[in-house]
């Protein structure tokens, strides 16, 4: 009762008693339906199916509230659902969504049930390994293991399905889970919001509407006046044909709209998970752990990553791959510069060349701390958990200790100077780019080009896979006209 009152004193002295448990109409007809549909976020929609009227309207933060005053007070989910109108089907699925995950406290960082105790030794197969497999850095036991077992919480797995009233949550080391009506708000709302950013058009329908609203919008002509002659035939709002220019899903960008370039972009306020302060990715992958391992592995190959941007908008950014040894970058055109888009190449490169041909090419990896490049996991492993690479970060503000690729980009620099949208741009352009770069001949590699330097038979494969060859001396161009719109 005591954790209850200062739940409700936390939440201004919500009462739940306000929240009456609502009667239930019951239809004449077993198979009647009706329907009524409210717009914007929490507004109503009622919905009568089998006879019973059922309040499909999204949850408000009240209601929240009265769900994490119920779990406090042990009540079930059922009576907790007629406290808010709701079936108790909702009140599960709504704690299980929006539900906080609080990391365990795991030996060594290793979930396994066994790894404070285990002995288990030479599991990677060296001859005289004497440390036992679960202190080791070099290997992950928990995929070399049979006896690895990571079976989660029965309490997560039955209602109420989060800790919040365990006895044992204190003194528990596996990963627990609590509700938090404020944060479970926000996190529907963010859910919400991302749904309806994503590109609902596509395939012919947005090659359609590209080649009827680009020649235009190049003529000169407002977007106000496109939309008011053609509204008909493009099928979406006008502020949804904004959004797909924001996006960069179109030939145009804003740069091509003259009223937008004119204001300043607004600054939006960065979340602390993906902000400055969250530095949980670099664990055990700072720039003093790239040293020890390299000391460790000196003979394997550095490959170093980053970003190049265009103008300061939301569009296309070039994710470029530069190995140190050769001087030779790949570069590859993002939609956006989202961390989810960066792990799609690093699966795209995975499919085209094989997982143990990966391994090869791509050993470990030296990158900087941007947003980008904080999915740090999904980077390192595969869809279905495989190691692929090691990733390692370097020092915050601090660009000269991956100074090859950074002196590599003043080549970009020549033909895409900055403040230069990316959007028109395609990945074909990049090749070429790539290409005439790879080409240039370097006093490093012996008056050899990037090309001519290397010898390693996966990579020659993935150049083969990508379309990349040498371009003759006397026909390298690095000027903005080589890549003309």
């Amino acid at each position: 009762m005591k954790m209850l009152q200062c739940v409700l004193r936390r939440r201004k002295r919500i009462d739940i008693s306000e929240f009456p448990s609502p009667s239930v109409k019951i239809a004449k007809h077993f198979h009647k339906r009706s329907v009524k549909v409210g717009v914007g976020y929490g507004k109503m929609k009622t919905v009568t199916v089998c006879g019973k009227q059922e309040n499909m309207s999204r949850l408000t933060l009240s209601e929240r509230i009265v769900i994490e005053c119920g779990i406090y007070q042990k009540l079930s989910l059922g009576k907790i659902a007629k406290k808010i109108g709701k079936t108790t089907e909702c009140v599960s699925r709504e704690i299980r969504a929006n539900r906080t995950i609080a990391p365990g406290e795991h030996h060594f960082g290793k979930d396994c049930h066994y790894a404070g105790e285990c002995k288990t030794k030479g599991l990677c197969g060296k001859d005289g390994c004497s440390r036992r497999c679960v202190t080791c850095r070099e290997y992950d036991c928990r995929e070399l293991c049979t006896r690895y077992n990571n079976t989660p919480c029965v309490v997560l797995s039955k209602p109420p399905y989060v800790c919040n009233v365990c006895v044992r949550r204190r003194k528990c080391k596996a990963d627990r889970a609590y509700y938090n009506a404020q944060q479970a708000d926000a996190m529907a709302k963010r859910r919400y919001s991302n749904s309806r950013s994503k590109i609902q058009t596509r395939g012919e329908d947005l090659e359609k509407l590209d080649e009827l609203v680009s020649p235009l919008i190049l003529k000169g002509q407002p977007l106000t006046h496109i939309w008011s002659e053609h509204g008909d035939e493009l099928g979406i709002s006008q502020r949804t044909l904004y959004r797909y220019i924001d996006q960069g899903v179109l030939s145009v960008g804003n740069i091509d709209l003259r009223r937008k370039v004119a204001y300043k972009p607004r600054r939006k306020k960065k979340e602390v998970s993906e902000g400055f302060l969250n530095q949980e990715f670099r664990k055990n992958r700072g720039y003093d752990d790239y040293l020890k391992y390299m000391e460790k592995h000196p003979d394997t190959p550095i490959i170093q990553m980053d970003t190049v941007k265009g103008c300061r908008e939301q569009g296309k950014r070039l994710l470029t791959l530069h190995f140190c040894n050769t001087n030779m970058m790949l570069m590859f055109l993002m939609r956006d510069g989202k961390a989810d888009t960066v792990v799609e190449q690093f699966d795209m490169l995975t499919g085209l060349l094989g997982l143990e041909e990966f391994r090869k090419v791509f050993p470990v990896i030296l990158t900087d701390n941007g947003s980008e490049f904080k999915h740090t996991r999904d980077l390192e492993t595969t869809e279905d958990g495989k190691k692929r690479t090691k990733v390692f970060y370097c020092d915050p503000q601090a660009s000269w200790q991956k100074p090859q690729i950074e002196k590599n980009h003043e080549f970009i620099r020549y033909v895409l100077p900055k403040g230069k949208t990316l959007n028109p741009y395609t990945q074909e352009d990049m090749l070429l780019l790539a290409n005439n770069i790879n080409s240039i001949r370097r006093e490093s590699l012996g008056n050899k080009s990037p090309y001519e330097a290397t010898t390693d038979k996966s990579i020659l494969r993935l150049m083969e896979l990508m379309g990349l060859h040498t371009v003759p001396a006397d026909e390298v161009n690095l000027t903005p006209a080589l890549l003309k719109r």
